[in-house]
This record gives C-alpha cells, sequence and structure tokens, in this order.
C-alpha cells in the first residue's frame, strides 16, 4: 500500500476510492538547501522549520508559501529544534559548544527575535527544547560534570535558569543526546517529560514527574555501545504511552531492534516486534486514534496502527522530523530543504 492508502486505513476509512483520495507526502518547494532538523507544526495552515546556516523559516498557508524569518546574524549557528505556540510566538535552539548553544524567542512570527539564553559554560552542549504548556518550558544538555545540565524557564522561554542537578542520576561514561530531529527530549501533559540517550554502554530513557527536578532512569533495548547508536527521538501520546525510534545514524550500518514501546510512562521498554527496518530520528503520533504513528529517518517513512509494535515502510523519501497537529494534519523535514505535509482530513 502507498502512503496515502495506508494514512485512509490507519483513520478508519476503507480502502477504495475514498483511500485513493486521502493525501500523501506533499512536497513543498521552499528554495533553499538547509538542512530541517527542528520542526514545529501548528496546524494544518502553520508550520515552522529551522535548520542549518541560521535557517528559519515559517508558513500560514499550508505550505504554498514559505516567509524566511531567519534571526539577524545567526547564519553561522545550527538550529536543531522549534517550538511553536502558534503562528506568531515561536522559540528556537540553537547547538553546539560553548556559547554557540543559544536560545531565541519571537512573537511576531519571526519578524524579530530576542536572544533568550546564551551557554557560557564550556563543558555544556546544549540538544533539545520542549514545552509543557505556554510558559512552561525545558531545554537540556549533554552531561556536565556526570549528569546531564536542564534549563528551566516559566516565561514561555523569554527567561531560563539552570535546575539543581541533585535529582538527576548519574550518566554513562559516553553517553549524551542526540540533536537529531529536535524530539531528544519531549513533554506530555503539565508536569511529564522524557529524555532520550545513547552512545553509552545502554540506551536509556529518563522520567521526570515534575517538570525536571527530579528524574529517573530506564534501559530500552534499542542497541547503543556507540558514539552513534541508541535512542533518537520520543513520541508520547498520553503520560503513559510512548515510542521510541533510534538505531545507528551511520548509514553504512544496520539498526536493529531500532524501536520500543512503553505503556507505564517509561519504566519499562518493550522491543518492537517488527521494528523500522533502518535508523529512524523522528516520531509522531498520529491524531486521530491512539494507536497509529510514523517513524522517519534518512532512507524513509514507517507506519505503525498497533502502538509501536509492528512498523511497515510506506514511503522512501529522506526525512529527519516528524509532528502531527490535532486538527489532521503531519509535517515532515528534513536534508536539502525538504518539507512535506501529509494531511488526514478524509473525504
Amino acid at each position: 500500500m502507498g502512503v496515502a492508502v495506508v494514512a485512509a486505513v490507519a483513520f478508519g476509512a476503507a480502502p477504495g476510492p475514498a483511500a485513493a483520495q486521502a493525501p500523501a507526502w506533499d512536497l513543498k518547494d521552499r528554495h533553499t538547501d538547509a538542512r530541517f532538523r527542528g520542526l514545529a507544526a501548528v496546524d494544518r495552515s502553520t508550520a515552522w522549520v529551522a535548520g542549518t546556516k541560521g535557517t528559519v523559516l515559517r508558513t500560514t498557508d499550508g505550505g504554498a508559501r514559505w516567509k524566511t524569518v531567519s534571526p539577524a546574524g545567526a547564519e553561522a549557528l545550527e538550529f536543531r529544534d522549534i517550538e511553536a505556540f502558534d503562528a506568531r510566538r515561536a522559540v528556537v535552539l540553537a547547538i553546539g559548544e560553548g556559547e554557540a548553544s543559544r536560545i531565541f524567542r519571537t512573537d511576531d512570527g519571526g519578524a524579530s527575535w530576542t536572544e533568550s539564553f546564551r551557554n557560557t559554560d564550556p563543558k555544556a552542549f546544549y540538544d533539545c527544547v520542549t514545552f509543557f504548556d505556554h510558559r512552561h518550558g525545558l531545554a537540556m544538555s549533554d552531561p556536565v560534570d556526570g549528569k546531564y545540565r536542564i534549563l528551566s524557564t516559566r516565561d514561555g522561554g523569554r527567561s531560563w535558569r539552570v535546575l539543581p542537578s541533585a535529582g538527576m542520576p548519574p550518566a554513562q561514561t559516553g553517553e549524551a543526546g542526540f540533536a537529531a530531529s529536535g524530539q531528544c527530549l519531549v513533554a506530555s501533559g503539565p508536569k511529564d517529560v522524557w529524555l532520550a540517550t545513547g552512545g553509552g554502554a545502554a540506551s536509556r530513557v529518563l522520567h521526570s514527574a515534575d517538570r525536571g527536578l527530579t528524574w529517573t532512569a530506564a534501559g530500552t533495548p534499542v542497541p547503543a555501545g556507540d558514539p552513534a547508536r541508541g535512542v533518537f527521538g520520543l513520541a508520547f501520546r498520553d503520560r503513559a504511552h510512548g515510542i521510541a525510534v533510534g538505531g545507528d545514524y551511520r548509514a553504512d550500518q544496520p539498526s536493529p531492534r531500532a524501536a520500543a514501546v512503553t505503556g507505564d510512562a517509561g519504566r519499562r521498554w518493550t522491543p518492537s516486534a517488527q521494528p523500522p527496518p533502518a535508523y529512524r530520528s523522528g516520531v509522531a503520533w498520529l491524531p486521530r486514534g491512539h494507536a497509529a504513528a510514523l517513524a522517519v529517518g534518512p532512507t524513509g517513512t514507517d507506519l505503525s496502527t498497533n502502538g509501536g509494535r509492528t512498523w511497515r515502510t510506506v514511503d522512501t523519501g529522506s526525512y529527519d522530523t516528524v509532528d502531527c497537529t490535532r486538527d489532521g494534519a503531519c509535517w515532515a523535514a528534513g536534508e536539502k530543504g525538504r518539507v512535506a505535509r501529509l494531511g488526514h482530513r478524509l473525504p
């Protein structure tokens, strides 16, 4: 089945003429070669993408037109995550060692940006940012002095403070997060947040139920033991049910057991019985029902219709990240300026 038919089946439509009309990935022309690993889908009309060369784009018409709304003077920065509250308000994260890690916020659709955080610790490297609501959010850095460092905001990303590390378990040797899709730190509900890791002896997912003050760590079956392997992306449809995807990002290396699922907020992770066939960096729950999800990576898109237990490849295009909206659409973004929308509003 192609993406259109599979999407229709996932949302309850019977295969046939109606299913054939269901939309598939629709590539949008952005006239840029930037690689977009940051993606914030607001609704069917509005989405933001962020990527290399300090590039931020925004659409408010479903991807027909894209406006360059990059922060002034950001050409040397590497944007890897963006979180948007609506068509005007967004927070974008630049990654890198030392002062390369920065956070900006806009309140006017990207016409202007305010730098609200610049890392001054040469040992810190920020990877991802997430929000619980329009005010409360977190950003995470790779381990500093043996523990992941967490930033917190209470004013929508206008200011940030480093949280105490007493409630953070020690990191494994060589362990870190992956700034591959903006999904190494994800929240669900008012207080729950999860952090994905790799590179150490085992891949882990850390969970906090109090907005980052205290954390517990659980191992996952996704292989690690190498700086290129581990969990790269997480998605939770509620505080209990989550999916982890990852593998080995090197194109010449296999990625067995590239997905795992949890039904208890991440205390235990079970390998997918039929995982994606290759490394996947992004994952999202489809907006209708409780069982369908998409995973994306450089070699394709996979669909699960049973909560992440089994996956089937439905497209071979290259994407790094995926995000779905409550009003029935999914967006994906990746290398060479690729941005696409997969709508799910059936006839």
